[in-house]
């Protein structure tokens, strides 16, 4: 996912297929005439031919599901009491997260229309159970804005399952905006073609820069929260507050045997802490 500002890791057939240019029918047969003339090739769920499946479940589900659209009234969805707070969700969406990954992949979204399935789970865990806690239908339609290949029925399905909020239920398991890039870019290439502003900024704090030194950003040329924002939450901490939230969240629908819920909306939910009230004990002891 991060080499896409040289050269796509995926068929990129996606807004073809979204928008009726190529026949979904055609592809899968071409896919199985292509898999009879050899036996090694990756199998589903993570095959083309996999992910051509999913396309038909998440129709499926839209078709069969009551509600798929909504959180109120949608059987398979979870209640979570999300926050919709406007002010987050435009950071998010305007790449001013102040994580490099994130911001990345968001001005990619914004400026080409389109970005790496991955990139796309992990902006959206950040933006809803890792990190921002952000009602996932508004990420959902941010998403429905912006990119080219946007199908109603699989984004609305990959928000229930990125969010953990239906189908996918390790909600445990988070996409670190650090740790997650670092395994693909440790150099952070696709960070500096995306954020020219960080393109000087060494590699030991392309995904961190707030932990550079005043000299280093110097040099650089980016000082952070000035010509780069600072983090607008402490992902180690507001990732296990969320944990927690969700936790309770499940442990509502166990005991209720349903998704009714006297908040169900999520409107008015207490924002959630930013856990930087750490950040200043760190850069003290810097």
């Amino acid at each position: 996912p991060t080499s896409l500002c040289k050269k796509p890791a995926t068929t990129t057939l996606s807004p073809y297929l979204a928008r009726g240019c190529l026949s979904s029918r055609l592809l899968y047969r071409r896919i199985l005439e292509i898999y009879s003339k050899s036996s090694s090739h990756s199998r589903p769920p993570v095959s083309l031919e996999g992910q051509l499946l999913w396309r038909e479940f998440y129709y499926a589900a839209s078709y069969l599901t009551p509600n798929f659209y909504s959180i109120v009234g949608n059987p398979v969805c979870r209640e979570i009491e999300w926050s919709q707070d406007t002010e987050r969700l435009h950071a998010w969406r305007e790449s001013r997260t102040g994580y490099p990954w994130i911001d990345a992949a968001m001005t990619q979204l914004r400026t080409q229309g389109w970005i790496h399935h991955l990139a796309r789970h992990a902006v959206a865990c950040f933006l809803t159970r890792g990190d921002l806690w952000v009602d996932w239908r508004l990420g959902r339609d941010v998403f429905e804005e912006l990119l080219l290949d946007c199908d109603p029925a699989l984004n609305n399905g990959n928000w229930l399952w990125v969010s953990a909020s239906a189908y996918f239920h390790q909600y445990f398991r988070v996409y670190g905006p650090v740790s997650f890039p670092k395994k693909y870019d440790k150099n952070g290439d696709y960070v500096r073609h995306f954020l020219p502003v960080l393109a000087k900024m060494p590699s030991k704090y392309i995904y961190e820069p707030w932990l550079a030194p005043k000299d280093v950003q110097i040099k650089a040329g980016c000082i952070i929260g000035k010509d780069y924002p600072m983090r607008i939450v402490n992902h180690e901490v507001v990732s296990k507050e969320n944990m927690k939230l969700m936790s309770e969240g499940y442990e509502r629908f166990r005991q209720t045997g349903d998704t009714k819920s006297s908040k169900s909306s999520g409107a008015g939910t207490k924002r959630p802490s930013s856990g930087l009230a750490l950040v200043s004990k760190e850069s003290k002891k810097r």
